[in-house]
C-alpha cells in the first residue's frame, strides 16, 4: 500500500485557495484563524475565560446573514411585504441580542484580564463592526 506524503502548503497557496471560496466560506476561515490565534496567544485559560472566548467567537446561525441582507435589500427597494417586514424585525432583534451577548462577553473578559475593551479586541484580532 502506498503512503501519501502531504507537503506543507505555503501561505500563498493557502490564500490562493481561499480566494476560490464563496464569501461565507472565506468568512468562516477568517473566523477560525482568529479563534486559533486567540487560543495560541492564551493557551492556559481559566474555564470562565474559555467560556467567554467561545461566546465572543460564536457565529450567527447558518443562513442568518444572507436572509437579513436579502430582506434589507427589499426594504431599501420598497418591495418588502408585511410578512417579510415582520421577519426582518425579528432578525434585527436576534442580531441585536447576539451583538449584546458578544459585547457583554468582551467586557467581562476585558475586566478579567484588566485591559481596556479596545486593547482586548486588538489582542484577539477583532474589529468593531461598521455602523450602518
Amino acid at each position: 500500500m502506498a503512503t501519501a506524503v502531504r507537503q506543507r502548503q505555503t501561505p500563498q497557496e493557502i490564500f490562493a485557495a481561499i480566494e476560490q471560496l464563496e464569501p461565507g466560506e472565506a468568512e468562516e476561515i477568517a473566523h477560525r484563524v482568529l479563534q486559533m490565534q486567540a487560543h495560541r496567544k492564551a493557551p492556559h485559560l481559566s474555564l470562565r475565560e474559555a467560556e467567554l472566548l467561545e461566546e465572543i467567537y460564536r457565529e450567527k446561525r447558518s443562513g442568518f446573514q444572507a436572509r437579513f441582507n436579502e430582506l434589507n435589500a427589499k426594504r431599501r427597494d420598497f418591495t418588502l411585504v408585511p410578512d417579510e417586514h415582520s421577519e426582518l424585525l425579528q432578525l434585527n432583534d436576534e442580531s441585536e441580542a447576539f451583538t449584546l451577548r458578544r459585547l457583554e462577553a468582551l467586557a467581562e473578559l476585558a475586566l478579567l484580564r484588566r485591559v481596556t475593551l479596545s486593547a482586548l479586541m486588538k489582542q484577539l484580532g477583532l474589529k468593531a463592526p461598521p455602523v450602518v
